[in-house]
């Protein structure tokens, strides 16, 4: 027999050769049940697993051992498949997304590695929650107080006035085009007020937009996301209420939403800053060593997400995100060492729940997929986005241009993904025709929010003037004395610098020298949030270390093109070493200057009084008198073309072809004639 068990089934086999009857319980329906740790399991499955059956060995531990094994397999194939999708992606420069969601739906309905129906086990659910606090927790490091003295009220009204308005408007379009009925309306309008840091930071990062806006996309895609799950959560909460109760009055329903949001703001709230104050504390006093901080630091995180969730159910999100962003601002102790793990962390989560949640999909979810589906995708863009945009946004100082931006960037991630799945399984039994649409619905506006975006965005910033179509500006990896004085004269030439290192001293002398520079470690993904990269288009890595040259390059392959990474050829290269221990071309940024040039030989120069000079190039044989004049003495490093391009010379750059108007910023060695010697050939220093 079978009866309803927490929206599975418990099913009862009676076993005939002891006359008991022992419970068992497995997640969907009957049809396809596979019932674990019984003798349920069919002779045909025992067989093609183990062979033929021993006597004397019970059926039990046979089957019980295939179910851990299966159920290994599949936990083994969600990390397996999510890696490796977004590895592809990064490798292919495609949104990660969009191949995450493909490689679970092949990977569930469509080829059966993973089962949609375990899918939707109650674990599954747990796990994604947990999983989604850690993240959002993640998401709140990188938000830092000082961004918001100028996007603070922006961010204010996008988050409160944009949030209704989407509710509103995305509810109605449910309503009149999907013709579903009014509640579940409002529960898939309220969903898809979610945007996302999982979508929305790499985009940013790849368009490298100018000013204020920047910030104030990441901080409505971090904050918005507890917010709209908080007011779907209200919506389902509000729905099940008057499905209980068989209906009730406006102020009673009233009354219960706004104490449930109070509440889920202020447990969320107090317990995020209790749990930011107990791991402050735990660190400032030094009662954590230093190789226990990052599993201290997650198990906090996990505490703080439980205690908030067991005191107000779904305020788990908004305790992590507050927890984070306290953390992120405080000054008593460094957390650079928890951020980087969090970040690592954060990869591998995004990867197995998109996974494990397309692979819930069913192949007939399809049928819900009609023209009625892309057209309520082209009103949430083209219509519902920049509505609550443009209405929120009155009275802002934000330009028009900015506001056209930010109504093209409202991809849908994670969360919408999670909480569709939770929300539907919760709701089914009051609505069991139309839940089936929610979760079709809701992946398909991901998926075309993050294609369409993701592709035509930077475009836009480029047409609207926010980006440059070809930033010219150099960022530096490095800023000791040496890297200094080359940054200097490219940034007398008028070209943008950034310099970037972890050493404080490094990053003090070149404020003093006038220098855009900051502290931080380059490998770390955090570092991506605190950088603004408008005008940059270059990279220069100067460390001393080839492997660290090397991972900045793989690091920084996100965000400038190939041909515009540049790091200081190895010793291998540079003594002739067997080609064998060469690193891998393609993992390695263009070697740097001329030959012989890398680290030490210019440390040798520099400590022998080498100079950067630059030199005004007036007519066409100006070049080859330069040559004559400093010989092998003059090491070109850069050519500025105007104020519209930069080159960045390399050893497989060929000579350098310099025209009249040309700036030449060159090494020259202390053994060479002086400047003034120069200056009498026709060439004149520019400085």
């Amino acid at each position: 027999m079978q009866r309803a068990f927490g929206g599975r089934r418990e099913f009862t086999i009676r076993r005939r050769d002891r006359g008991g009857a022992m419970p068992i319980v497995a997640a969907g329906s009957g049809r396809n049940l596979r019932p674990c740790g019984t003798e349920g399991v069919s002779r045909r499955v025992r067989a093609s697993v183990f062979g033929r059956t021993q006597p004397g060995r019970p059926a039990f531990f046979r089957s019980a051992f295939f179910c851990i094994v299966s159920a290994l397999f599949s936990i083994a194939a969600v990390f397996v498949l999510g890696v490796s999708a977004q590895w592809i992606a990064w490798r292919y420069r495609v949104p990660s997304i969009l191949l995450l969601l493909t490689f679970g739906f092949i990977a569930g309905p469509v080829i059966g590695v993973l089962d949609p129906e375990a899918m939707r086990a109650e674990w599954v659910f747990t796990f994604v929650a947990l999983s989604i606090g850690i993240i959002l927790f993640e998401g709140g490091l990188s938000l830092r107080l000082d961004e918001l003295r100028e996007v603070g009220g922006a961010v204010g009204r996008l988050i409160s006035i944009g949030v209704l308005i989407t509710w509103v408007l995305a509810s109605l379009a449910s309503l009149f085009v999907l013709k579903l009925s009014l509640s579940i309306s409002l529960l898939i309008g309220a969903i898809l007020t979610v945007t996302g840091p999982t979508v929305i930071v790499p985009i940013l990062r790849h368009i490298r937009p100018k000013g204020r806006i920047a910030a104030l996309a990441k901080w409505e895609g971090i904050t918005i996301d507890p917010i709209g799950a908080i007011l779907a959560l209200l919506v389902l909460e509000t729905l099940l209420l008057i499905g209980e109760t068989g209906g009730g009055t406006v102020g009673s329903v009233a009354s219960h939403a706004l104490s449930g949001l109070l509440l889920e703001f202020f447990v969320g709230v107090g317990v995020g800053v209790a749990g930011a104050g107990i791991l402050v504390f735990l660190l400032r006093r030094r009662m954590v060593p230093d190789y226990l901080q990052n599993p201290m630091a997650l198990m906090v995180v996990i505490a703080v997400f439980a205690v908030s969730d067991a005191l107000q159910p779904e305020s788990g999100l908004v305790a992590t995100t507050i927890m984070g962003f306290a953390v992120a601002n405080q000054r008593l102790v460094a957390v650079r060492r928890i951020v980087e793990f969090k970040e690592d962390l954060r990869v591998l989560l995004i990867a197995a729940l998109f996974i494990m949640l397309a692979a819930q999909l069913d192949l007939t979810d399809i049928q819900y997929l009609g023209w009625e589906a892309i057209v309520f995708l082209l009103i949430l863009m083209l219509l519902v986005r920049p509505v609550a945009v443009f209405l929120s946004m009155l009275g802002t100082r934000l330009y028009v241009k900015e506001k056209v931006f930010l109504s093209w960037l409202a991809p849908r991630g994670i969360v919408a993904a999670a909480v569709a799945s939770l929300f539907t399984f919760r709701i089914a039994e009051l609505y069991p025709e139309e839940s089936q649409f929610i979760v079709p619905i809701i992946f398909l506006v991901i998926v075309g929010t993050v294609a369409i975006y993701g592709l035509t965005i930077s475009p836009l910033a480029r047409w609207l003037g926010l980006a440059e179509p070809d930033p010219q500006g150099v960022l530096f990896i490095g800023a000791h004395d040496w890297a200094r004085h080359i940054a200097s004269a490219l940034d007398q030439v008028g070209v943008s610098v950034l310099m970037i290192d972890a050493n404080a001293g490094n990053v003090a002398s070149a404020r003093e020298a006038g220098l855009h520079a900051l502290r931080g470690n380059v490998l770390s993904e955090s570092i991506m949030d605190e950088l603004d990269l408008s005008g940059i288009g270059r990279l220069v890595v100067l460390t001393p270390n080839d492997e660290v040259n090397s991972l900045t390059v793989v690091r920084f392959a996100q965000v400038f093109d190939s041909a515009e990474m540049y790091q200081l050829a190895t010793r291998n290269n540079q003594q002739g070493e067997d080609a064998g221990e060469i690193p891998v071309q393609h993992l390695r940024g263009r070697p740097l200057f001329g030959a012989g040039i890398n680290h030490a030989s210019l440390t040798a120069q520099f400590a022998a009084g080498a100079a950067v000079k630059t030199f005004a190039i007036k007519d066409e044989g100006a070049y080859s008198r330069l040559e004559k004049e400093y010989g092998s003495s003059m090491t070109p490093l850069f050519i500025a073309r105007g104020k519209n391009q930069l080159q960045v010379l390399s050893i497989d750059n060929g000579p350098p072809r310099l025209e009249p108007g040309n700036l030449l910023v060159a090494l020259i060695a202390p053994s060479a004639r002086s400047t003034e010697d120069a200056a009498a050939s026709g060439e004149t220093p520019a400085r």
